[in-house]
């Protein structure tokens, strides 16, 4: 497949040295990095998958309650959090 592929500054200058270092022509270059970067990434579907650890938090401070969120709130961010 035929494509133009436009490189940053860093990416070409670092390709053009393995081009000289390997002898061996920019295409096959460019094929063998995006090859062993694309082969190095993790699937996301053989990652597995996120959970999250419940811990007990311990008690609420003695005048907080989790029946009012607005109560939360203002306890911990002061009256102005709106």
């Amino acid at each position: 497949m035929r494509t133009t592929l436009t490189l940053d500054e860093d990416v070409a200058r670092r390709l053009n040295a393995e081009m000289r270092r390997s002898g061996k022509p920019f295409r096959v270059v460019v094929n063998e990095f995006l090859r062993a970067a694309l082969s190095n990434r993790p699937h996301p579907d053989k990652q597995p998958p996120f959970e999250v650890q419940a811990r007990d938090l311990g008690a609420l401070r003695p005048g907080l309650s989790l029946d009012s969120i607005g109560d939360l709130l203002e306890a911990a961010e002061g009256p102005l959090h709106r």
